[in-house]
């Protein structure tokens, strides 16, 4: 069976999978970003096209400044914003990392950011400060503090689309970071050779996919599925429910759309290969729109991520090769477990290039440390239903980073 990645030895953390954490997922994605629309970050919208080539530049480079004036420019560290773009699955987290950074909370706020009398944040035991969240954050990479809430260092803006879509804005320049639940190698069909000469790949954190039955599937028996099984669903060769113990009706085949992170990963791990045909009756380009569908039909599936679970829909155990993986985090195994075949990591990718030889510059570093923390990996992954990184994970994923001031 492919998998995304190779694995670490660590067991990650588990939650209970709720079906009432749809409000949660839905949170992430209603979250005051500095760009909550569609558009690409590569707009210059702000002044700053944010681009990783543009990592040593804030757009002063006017014709006929002085060559002191340059010399300046180039020892400064730069504070364009930050754009990402991409896959709906790892939006929550990236768009509720940027608004928390955009919101720069001081230490007195106990709901967002440091601890009062009445409240404390997970993981602020951990960090030491009395800086605003951004700050301090920004600090730790030569960044000066503003000192002022809703005012952050540099601004970061998140866009959503694809993970295909931001794969190809990295690639491209658009964008700082692309957002994908699937490898990059399999979104633009590269090599692993030619994703390490060009990309670095940030995991900040995972995802347990799942897949979901209508409430009125499951009602009629249908709680759990063999592998085997969902590859006939999916390869057109089961058809009809009554085929796999539930009721006798034709089974309504959702899909997520081609070049959604999503759908590569499902491919990979659930059918051996990324290209690998199937037999759908419908797709979708985003979460969202399967969980809408999964709820309006009686008789669909479909697989989304863990943070788009809902009501009137239902995750399903999945038998791989005689092992039972329940939705259940209290289960003997589960999809929340790193063995779990449908286990993926969430990527953020930056692109290597002549400004950026080590591939992240001091922005993008200081905003991606902030989901490396005991802090970040609570707030921004676990507290929107996906699973944290084990430490060892967490260590290596930070040794990507530059080096901090």
């Amino acid at each position: 069976m492919s998998r995304d990645s190779g694995r670490q030895a660590d067991t990650v953390s588990r939650r209970k999978y709720l079906l009432t954490s749809a409000a949660v997922g839905a949170a992430g994605l209603a979250g005051c970003s500095g760009d909550s629309g569609n558009n690409s970050g590569g707009d210059g919208g702000d002044g700053s096209a944010g681009s990783a080539g543009s990592a040593g530049s804030d757009g002063s480079d006017a014709e006929g400044e002085s060559e002191e004036a340059d010399s300046t420019e180039s020892e400064s560290v730069s504070t364009a914003t930050v754009t990402a773009e991409g896959s709906s699955t790892v939006y929550p987290i990236s768009n509720k990392g940027s608004s928390y950074w955009n919101s720069n909370s001081p230490a007195s706020d106990g709901e967002y950011w440091g601890a009062n009398d009445e409240s404390s944040v997970a993981g602020w035991d951990q960090i030491e400060t009395d800086m605003n969240i951004a700050d301090y954050f920004a600090s730790l990479y030569g960044f000066e503090a503003s000192g002022e809430r809703s005012n952050p260092p540099f601004a970061t803006r998140v866009a959503l689309s694809h993970s295909g879509t931001g794969c190809e804005a990295v690639r491209d320049g658009l964008v700082d970071i692309g957002n994908s639940s699937g490898p990059i190698t399999a979104e633009l069909d590269i090599s692993e050779e030619e994703r390490d000469e060009n990309y670095v790949d940030h995991v900040v954190g995972r995802d347990g996919q799942p897949v979901f039955v209508s409430q009125a599937i499951y009602d009629a028996g249908v709680e759990q599925l063999t592998g085997e099984q969902i590859r006939g669903i999916y390869q057109g060769d089961i058809t009809n429910w009554s085929e796999v113990g539930g009721p006798d009706s034709e089974i309504f085949v959702v899909g997520r759309a081609e070049g959604s992170g999503t759908d590569t990963s499902f491919r990979l791990n659930m059918l051996g290969d990324a290209d690998a045909p199937m037999d759908v009756d419908s797709r979708f380009g985003q979460n969202q729109q399967v969980q809408q569908v999964l709820q309006d039909n009686d008789n669909a599936i479909g697989y989304m991520a863990l943070a788009f679970s809902g009501s009137g829909i239902q995750a399903i155990g999945i038998e791989f090769e005689g092992t039972l993986f329940e939705p259940d985090a209290d289960a003997e195994n589960t999809i929340f477990d790193s063995e779990y075949p449908l286990n993926r990591d969430l990527h953020m990718y930056t692109r290597i290039n002549d400004e950026t030889p080590d591939g992240t510059d001091m922005r993008e570093a200081a905003f991606l440390n902030m989901f490396l923390t005991e802090f970040g990996q609570q707030t921004f992954v676990e507290d929107v239903n996906y699973i944290t990184l084990p430490t060892s994970d967490i260590e290596a994923e930070r040794e990507k980073l530059p080096d901090q001031a």
